[in-house]
This record gives structure tokens, sequence and C-alpha cells, in this order.
């Protein structure tokens, strides 16, 4: 009978835990916890030895544990790589040295010149840059479609589309996609299907159940979750796996060993985590609410979020990232006035990332559209009394507390 564990067990034994102990594979000088292969490239005994590990490749049957370069594998990686996968329920994993770089190597794999792509807007701009400004330098298309509006989405659709891309939870509004809607689009025009899911995490949402065919992580945030490493991923279709591999080969978008091994640790408490990052998140989105300084608030877990009954349809918890505008008067700018607010905080600080377990808050009309006019950043849906607060892991009341006295001031 097939073993069924938690996400949580998972995090912690990765795919050893789905058979019997007895069965499970030693690590290297039977060490509980995955070594650092600190090495760039390995070595055969002999001729022969090399003729049989290229043959094996030759057949589509790799030689388990046998790597012959440090730009094509390490045991290391290939740990955390099978992790994720069991994780997000995938057939294969990537791991890379960021978020972007999953994100840029998947896009040059799956489009060539001449293809045409669909995406939402509520999302991290430089996924919007990558689709508006580098992707055209080589033939590639892009069409920006609301989020949400999935009449848009399927009328963007051309002959030449060859895949819909999209975040969920987005950035910075946390809007979250109807999924299945996406993919019944997509099987209807024939298209791949290809969605962020930093924001979620594994523990709360698999995109890949829903008939995604790829789900990308930037790891920096909630898998690494302390602030100390780089990393992406990318989870699902294992040919499509396969294709992105031989690429970023050959891009050299390579993650090492070194920030492998970190995000492996911090995958063990992922489950612990998140469920503290949802519960400050939930808290935090409720207060926010009800105060009287607030104009809107952005968290799924709220009725009056545009996708509430999206998200509790198909998500097991709504993360710790909540959006909100501050209430603006004739006496200060937007921009000033969410300033203002944001130098009162004295747990919660400034900083342009999410997901660790430190409270971070970022202004991102400063933060991320600094160049651009009021009226420019309007036009791409981001006000200057916007606030995006990304709740860590500390004490629920102590946050609160912390929230309340920056707004009293």
């Amino acid at each position: 009978m097939k073993q069924t564990v938690h996400l949580q067990t998972t995090a912690v034994h990765g795919t050893a835990v789905h058979g019997n102990i007895n069965q499970r594979v030693p690590k290297s000088s039977h060490a509980l916890v995955t070594p650092i292969m600190q090495t760039s490239t390995y070595i055969f005994a002999d001729s022969a030895d090399l003729r049989a590990y290229k043959a094996a490749q030759a057949e589509g049957k790799p030689i388990e544990g046998r790597y012959q370069y440090g730009r094509y594998g390490n045991p290391t990686i290939r740990a955390v790589e099978e992790r994720l996968t069991a994780l997000e329920g995938g057939e294969d994993g990537l791991l890379f040295p960021s978020g972007m770089a999953a994100i840029s190597t998947t896009l040059l794999s799956l489009l060539s010149s001449g293809d045409h792509i669909v995406h939402t807007d509520d999302s991290y701009g430089k996924t919007r840059e990558i689709c508006a400004v580098f992707l055209p330098r080589f033939g590639v298309e892009a069409t920006m479609v609301p989020m949400g509006d999935y009449e848009a989405m399927e009328a963007a659709v051309r002959p030449n589309t060859r895949l819909i891309l999209s975040e969920s939870p987005t950035n910075p509004y946390i809007r979250v996609i109807d999924m299945e809607r996406v993919v019944a689009i997509a099987k209807k025009h024939e298209l791949l299907t290809v969605i962020d899911s930093t924001f979620a995490t594994p523990i709360n949402q698999r995109p890949l159940s829903f008939g995604i065919d790829l789900v990308i992580h930037s790891a920096t945030k909630y898998l690494g979750g302390h602030n100390d490493l780089l990393a992406g991923a990318v989870i699902g279709d294992g040919e499509l796996i396969a294709l992105i591999k031989d690429h970023r080969g050959m891009l050299g978008s390579i993650s090492d060993p070194n920030s492998a091994y970190l995000l492996e640790r911090g995958l063990k408490t992922l489950g612990l985590r998140v469920q503290q990052h949802n519960k400050n998140g939930a808290e935090i989105a409720r207060y926010l609410d009800q105060h009287p300084r607030i104009e809107s608030v952005w968290h799924p877990s709220l009725p009056s979020h545009p996708d509430y009954t999206i998200a509790q349809a198909q998500m097991d918890g709504f993360g710790g990232v909540v959006s909100f505008e501050v209430k603006v008067d004739d006496s200060a700018t937007p921009e000033a006035v969410a300033s203002s607010i944001m130098d009162k905080f004295r747990i919660a600080q400034n900083s342009p990332s999410l997901g660790g377990t430190e409270t971070l808050l970022m202004q991102p009309s400063i933060a991320v559209y600094y160049a651009l006019t009021p009226a420019e950043c309007a036009a791409m849906g981001v006000k200057g009394n916007l606030i995006r607060y990304a709740a860590g892991v500390e004490e629920t009341a102590d946050l609160l507390a912390d929230l309340e006295q920056a707004l009293e001031k």
C-alpha cells in the first residue's frame, strides 16, 4: 500500500520517507544531513568507466549518483531538487541560482522567435520587464492582460501563442488566479502553463495538481526562509524539465552546493514557518481592514478580497504578505504619508524582500519604481501610499503592537 505522509514530513525527509527505511540510499559516510559536495568536476576509474557513463546517458538512463562536470549536476543540488519535486508533486525539478534565473531560463527554453505569450499584469516588475523588453529582442511577443479577466486572457491567444504565464498569489496585490480556468483555456488552445508560486509555497498551494505544467519559485523567499541565500526552482512535467535542464547547462545558470545546502536546511522547517506566516498574515490583514487610517487591504483571507472565493477553493493557507494603502489628506503627498508610517516601525524593517523569519516592509513606489513619476506608477497600478507588509515568524501580538504604534503616530 502506498504510504501517504504530510507535506511537513516530506519537507524534512524528502523522497526517502515514501519508501521503507531499510531501502533508503545512505548518504556519504552515512551522514544524517546531506553533505556539501564542494567539487566542480568528477573522476572516472578508467576509459571503460567513462564509456559506460556516456552510454547510459545516450540511452536516457543515467547512472544514479554519477556526474561528469559541475555544470551538469551535483549531488547536493540534486538532493534539493528531489525534495522540491516531492513537495510540489512533480515529475522532476531543477535548481537555479535565483528566481529570475529560473524564469528567464524557462522562457528561453520554451520559446522561439515568432512565438507569443500571454501574461497577467499584477506581477513582479522584472518578470514584466522580461516579457515587455527582453523577449521582444529575440522575436518573441507578449500580451499583458488584467489579472482575473479570463475573457481577456483567452481573447489574447493567437495562432502563435505558446504559453500562459502568471503569478499566484501575485506581487504586490496578492491576487489569486483561477487555475482550473487557466488550464481549460490552455488545453483548448494547446498552450503550456507556467505559474510562479513563490508567495504560496507548496504548503499553501500546489499548482501542478490543477493541471499546470510548470511551477516556479524564488527559493530566496519562503523556501529558504532565513534571508541568507539566493536560489530559484522550476518543477513539473518531466519532458519540459529535461529540455530546460539542457539549456541550463548551456547557459550556465548553475546553483552552488553551499546555497543548496542552506536551502535544504530551510526546507526542513518550511511547514512550521509557513504556519506562523499564515497566522500573522491573516491577523495583520484583519487588523488593518478595521483600522480608520487604512484605505484598502489586500489579503486572500479577507472576504473583501476580489479572489476570496477562488483562494478558499484552491489554497490551504494565504501567506504572510499583506498589501495596504494608507489614507491621505491634502496636507501631504501619498508617498510622504506612507514613508512617514514606514519610518515608525520598530520590529518590521524596510527591505525589498519577503518570506524570511524577519518581518519586512517596502514602499513599492520608492523601492521598485523610484525612477517613475507618480502618474506612471499609478498607470502600472502602484500608488504612492501603497505599503507591502511581509510578516515574518515573530509573535503575532508583537507585530500587531508594532503596527498599531506606527499607525497611531
